[in-house]
């Protein structure tokens, strides 16, 4: 019997029979969670603005601009590669809350510090500090009693937060300069910081139960989270360059974040409809084929001269991301019931996204847009056949995934 994380979880949570975790969750814990996810996803929502932000405001070729992004993302994966581990030792609300107190200092540094290395350094440190509050939400999330559920209301959550920051922070950029951008991150993580140390679930490990005797990942498990960082490297490698694309072949300013809104629009319906089809269809057959519509979207994208096919491709290209990153969850949780596999999310994610803005920058560089759209089918191909071995988990004989 798990522990009850769920909304519908009363306002103090008991401790679950054979559970090493007690939870005290009421709407306010949830709340927290959903605001912890949308801070820690940051990266997800920003990345078009971000890179943009750095090539047009800071005046920075596409390689350096990548890799500041990449630092950050760097950062979260090694700090989540040492705290997934430790995420049922370890205080979850005072982590989370450090980890985004530390991030919301860094991005202020990063508002008066203009030099590159300094942005790097900074870069790096928020993203070890976001990714060690991450960590400890994706954990969370993980020990409920519907991970699949709740990680689709957190999916919800990121998307009504992707449309107020794409509607609004291109616009105020253009209005008070890129050092917006900074204050804007600063202020996303003064708000988790507050919400995390004031709501967010407690847990502890019960006295008396060892957790260094917590199974190993089956060998499923980490091929399944290889899968869900090449998708994440798909993710983050194109979608850095998707307003420079835009704006590059003529589109314009205000047609370019009328497509961004409208992508933020879109990301609200993935995640919740992952969540009521999660026992309709087989989450094993979305996790293969979502790389590969991953891969199709990228190419129109890369190889469109037109606005029209861009702004489809584009609209729905995060979606895509978002719905069968529901299903790679669910799954994974199901597989480990300890919470520790969800927690190096991460790490899974932002291992490709740290490569992505880089690599893409460099491909940019070197061999243009079109080069973008086939990288994506030859990353596809590893997630594809990634995920199929996740099918072999024996955890998974006879249950819907």
């Amino acid at each position: 019997m798990e522990t009850n994380l769920s909304p519908a979880a009363p306002a103090h949570g008991d401790l679950a029979a054979g559970s090493d975790i007690a939870v005290q969750l009421g709407a306010l814990g949830t709340a927290a969670v959903m605001i912890a996810h949308c801070a820690g996803m940051v990266d997800l929502v920003a990345l078009p603005v971000w890179v943009g932000t750095l090539i047009g405001s800071y005046r920075l070729d596409p390689q350096q601009a990548g890799l500041l992004v990449t630092l950050f993302l760097a950062g979260a994966v090694l700090s989540s590669l040492f705290f997934f581990p430790r995420v049922n030792r370890l205080p979850a609300r005072a982590m989370a809350a450090i980890g985004f107190g530390v991030a919301t200092l860094a991005f202020l540094g990063a508002v008066s510090f203009g030099g590159y290395a300094a942005m790097a350094a900074l870069h790096a440190v928020a993203g070890v500090a976001a990714g060690c509050a991450l960590s400890f939400t994706h954990g969370t999330i993980g020990r409920s009693r519907n991970p699949h559920r709740l990680f689709a209301i957190a999916g919800l959550a990121l998307g009504m937060f992707a449309i107020a920051f794409l509607g609004a922070t291109p616009g105020l950029i253009a209005a008070h300069g890129g050092s917006t951008l900074f204050r804007v991150f600063a202020g996303v993580m003064g708000v988790a910081t507050i919400a995390c140390a004031l709501a967010f679930p407690s847990l502890r490990t019960r006295r008396g139960k060892a957790t260094a005797d917590e199974p190993r990942f089956e060998r499923a498990i980490w091929f399944g989270m290889v899968g869900v960082g090449c998708i994440g490297l798909t993710q983050a490698m194109l979608f850095s360059f998707i307003q420079r694309i835009g704006l590059d072949r003529g589109f314009g300013l205000n047609a370019v974040t009328a497509t961004l809104i409208a992508l933020g629009l879109v990301n609200l319906f993935p995640a919740p409809v992952a969540g009521l089809l999660e026992t309709r269809i087989p989450g094993r057959r979305v996790v293969q084929v979502g790389p590969v519509v991953q891969a199709a979207l990228a190419l129109v994208i890369t190889q469109s001269v037109a606005f029209g096919p861009y702004a489809a491709a584009t609209s729905v290209f995060a979606a895509v991301m978002i719905f069968t990153h529901t299903f790679a969850f669910g799954i994974l949780a199901r597989v480990d019931r300890t919470g520790r596999a969800v927690a190096a999310t991460p790490a899974m994610l932002m291992t490709g996204a740290a490569i992505g803005p880089v690599l893409g920058g460099t491909l940019v560089k070197q061999a243009g847009y079109g080069s973008l759209g086939i990288a994506a089918v030859l990353i596809t191909a590893a997630a594809v056949l990634c995920f199929s071995r996740l099918e072999r988990a024996p955890s998974l004989s006879g249950v819907q995934a």
